[in-house]
């Protein structure tokens, strides 16, 4: 039970992580801000696209790192705070500004 769990735990974290670079991506060719000092610094240096495909790459590989752990103690709840983190300060933010949008 817990490694179905878990293997759909890793399934969100991956959804989040592709919808955050997509929204990303998206957001900043409407010119909205990005809210991430990392990602802001690098982005004059290696261009949008090379950044998000970097950064996003290293999270999707952490991520595929935390999977492969399987049952050890604080994976699950890694992948826990991590969609939380993703949820309340990527998706929710990014679908408010997008749904802003049909108001128009």
């Amino acid at each position: 039970m817990k490694s179905s769990r878990l293997h759909q735990l890793f399934l969100l974290n991956l959804c989040l992580q592709l919808f955050d670079g997509i929204a990303t991506y998206e957001g900043l060719r409407w010119h909205w801000s990005e809210g991430n000092p990392l990602l802001l610094a690098a982005i004059p240096y290696l261009g949008v696209g090379t950044t998000l495909l970097l950064f996003k790459a290293k999270a999707c590989g952490f991520l595929v790192f935390l999977r492969r752990m399987g049952e050890r103690p604080l994976v699950y709840e890694s992948l826990v705070v991590l969609a939380t983190v993703y949820t309340f300060l990527s998706f929710i933010p990014w679908m408010t500004r997008i749904v802003s949008l049909l108001n128009v």
